[in-house]
């Protein structure tokens, strides 16, 4: 999300470099840029003029720190700015036992994924969670939810085999005294209409939810406007989960959403994983958008993937000189499920420029999965001492990994390098230093 959005406002920025002072007629330049990257990123119209007229009349005139440059200083504006347009939503406490949310939006929004999104969110911190589903319309929507909900480690599918909205409420209610979240995900519709508007007020009233967030897939772009609007209407929605947020390079409804309804954003969906699913941190946003990064979520990730005693033990292999092609192979699956190279080059400093190196390299998601590839179809030996690898048994490998002799050499190099890198510094009595990297 913002990846175009980003690059634009990053390039009207650069602009502003040589200049000495904030100059009226610089400031208007590189405004005018980012009107036109906020309108093509699908941000309204109204949201956009009051976004550059704001901007414009804090950076106009501003003192410039002696420290900062003037572009750094019109950042600083347009980040302090992007914070109060977002708004920073306020923790979700789980005030009671057990905490009930529940999930409306029209049907194909992904709700139910959404539903099953949300329950690993919350057994990620140590939560019992149950979920049903209302949705009594479409073909096997229980079904899917069942099945999502069993992958989730804490979490109980509790559903009546009953058609009946309002049966299925009750005894979800009934059942659940002993979790601390209870989610509720309801059937889609095509349109607002007054009937379904009126069983989804049905359903509030049974379960009293403390949460009610309405789903919007971003790919609507501006009917997720609309949307919001009509379902705030008829029930207290308290937040918004946005969906397909990867699969969007324009991403202006995020934007736009608070300023226009009034209504929070929660959480983003970032992937069709049910781990891919994060708490929206306006901060967070603000500095993927503005090109600084956000280390604190891939931190985060790296947490939820890597533990402190498997860093030691491959520490301890670099430092040794002990690193096999199969411990590469498992560092590289790792950082694949922290969502590959693209997800973590977006969340470092300076992405653009990263991306930009990264692509005249020749180095992508392809190439690790290449990589993996290649390493897989050696034997346990070859993978544990590659010296093994003849012409003979390398022609059996790219046959088996789909790729050339050249690729599994070109691999072999880039293994020695490393090998030999990290002998070098262990030589240096650097492997203080490694240990502090890897961890």
């Amino acid at each position: 999300m913002f990846d175009s959005l980003s690059e634009k406002i990053t390039k009207a920025f650069e602009k502003l470099r040589k200049s000495g002072i904030l100059k009226k007629e610089d400031v208007d330049e590189a405004l005018r840029e980012i009107r036109i990257a906020l309108l093509e990123a699908d941000v309204s119209l109204e949201v956009a003029k009051k976004f550059i007229a704001d901007v414009k009349e804090r950076a106009v005139g501003q003192n410039v720190v002696k420290s900062i440059s003037p572009e750094q200083a019109v950042v600083k504006i347009v980040y302090d700015y992007l914070i109060e347009l977002f708004g920073k939503a306020a923790p979700l406490e789980l005030k009671r036992k057990p905490f009930k949310i529940m999930l409306v939006g029209l049907q194909g929004a992904g709700k139910t994924s959404a539903t099953g999104k949300l329950a690993h969110f919350f057994s990620k911190k140590d939560k019992k969670i149950a979920t049903f589903s209302t949705d009594i319309y479409r073909p096997a929507a229980i079904e899917q939810l069942k099945l999502i909900s069993q992958k989730i480690e804490g979490t109980t599918f509790v559903q009546s085999e009953d058609r009946s909205c309002e049966k299925i409420c009750r005894e979800a209610m009934e059942s659940v005294k002993d979790v601390d979240v209870l989610i509720a995900d309801t059937a889609g519709r095509l349109h607002i209409d007054e009937i379904k508007m009126e069983e989804l007020q049905t359903i509030q009233h049974l379960i009293q939810p403390d949460e009610i967030y309405l789903v919007v897939d971003i790919m609507t772009g501006q009917d997720a406007i609309n949307i919001a609007k009509k379902f705030s209407e008829k029930l207290p929605i308290s937040g918004v989960i946005l969906t397909r947020v990867d699969g969007d390079a324009r991403g202006g409804v995020a934007l736009s959403m608070r300023a226009i309804t009034g209504c929070e954003i929660k959480f983003l969906c970032t992937g069709e994983h049910v781990e891919d699913i994060e708490y929206f941190d306006a901060t967070k946003i603000a500095d993927r958008l503005l090109g600084m990064g956000d280390i604190v979520s891939l931190v985060e990730k790296a947490q939820e993937n890597f533990s402190k005693e498997e860093a030691e033990e491959t520490t301890l292999k670099l430092q040794k000189g002990n690193f096999t092609l199969d411990d590469m192979a498992l560092q590289l699956e790792k950082m694949s499920k922290l969502g590959g190279l693209k997800t973590i080059i977006k969340m470092l400093p300076g992405a653009g420029q990263l991306k930009d190196m990264m692509e005249n390299q020749g180095v992508s998601d392809k190439t690790v999965a290449r990589t993996l590839a290649i390493i897989k179809s050696m034997t346990k030996k070859e993978r544990n001492n590659y010296k093994l690898l003849n012409g003979s048994r390398k022609k059996r490998i790219a046959t088996g990994s789909g790729t050339t002799v050249q690729d599994i050499n070109k691999l072999i190099r880039q293994y020695e390098n490393m090998i030999d890198f990290f002998k070098k510094i262990r030589k240096m009595g650097m492997g203080k230093v490694i240990a502090g990297m890897m961890k």
